[in-house]
C-alpha cells in the first residue's frame, strides 16, 4: 500500500517578468498608458531591468539580448495575456483610442456582468481590459 503525501505549499504571487526589445520604451508605455509606477532600475544608465508596480502587480521589464526570438502570437500556449480590471470599459476604450492605442478586439459582452476588450502592448504583449458588474 502506497500512502500519498499531500503537500500544501504557501505560494504567493511575486512578479511578472517581461523581456523587451526596448525596456525603457516599454516601461514608459506601461506608465503613461496604464498608470504603472516605476519602483526601481538595475544596470545603470542603460538599464538591464526596470521594475514597475501596475495596480499592485510587480513587473520586471528586462532588456532582451540581441537574437531573442519574437513573442508568441495569440492564441498560443503558455501565458497568453495580462488582464486588467477597469470600472468603465467604454471610457477606457475611448481613452486608449484617443491615445492612438489600437484595439485587437472591441468590447465584447462575454456573459451578463462581464465585458472585455483586448489591445496590444509593447513586444506583442496582449492586454485585456475587463469590466465586471
Amino acid at each position: 500500500m502506497t500512502l500519498r503525501r499531500e503537500t500544501r505549499m504557501g505560494y504567493v504571487y511575486d512578479h511578472l517578468h517581461l523581456r523587451s526589445r526596448d525596456a525603457v520604451a516599454a516601461a514608459r508605455f506601461y506608465g503613461e498608458v496604464l498608470g504603472a509606477r516605476e519602483t526601481g532600475r538595475e544596470g545603470g544608465e542603460s538599464p538591464s531591468r526596470i521594475i514597475l508596480d501596475l495596480g499592485g502587480m510587480r513587473m520586471f521589464i528586462e532588456q532582451a539580448p540581441e537574437g531573442t526570438g519574437p513573442a508568441a502570437v495569440p492564441p498560443n500556449r503558455g501565458i497568453e495575456h495580462i488582464g486588467l480590471r477597469v470600472e468603465d470599459i467604454e471610457a477606457t476604450v475611448a481613452d486608449l483610442a484617443a491615445r492612438g492605442i489600437p484595439l485587437v478586439s472591441g468590447i465584447t459582452d462575454v456573459r451578463p456582468g462581464l465585458r472585455i476588450a483586448f489591445f496590444e502592448g509593447p513586444d506583442g504583449v496582449r492586454i485585456e481590459i475587463l469590466q465586471r458588474g
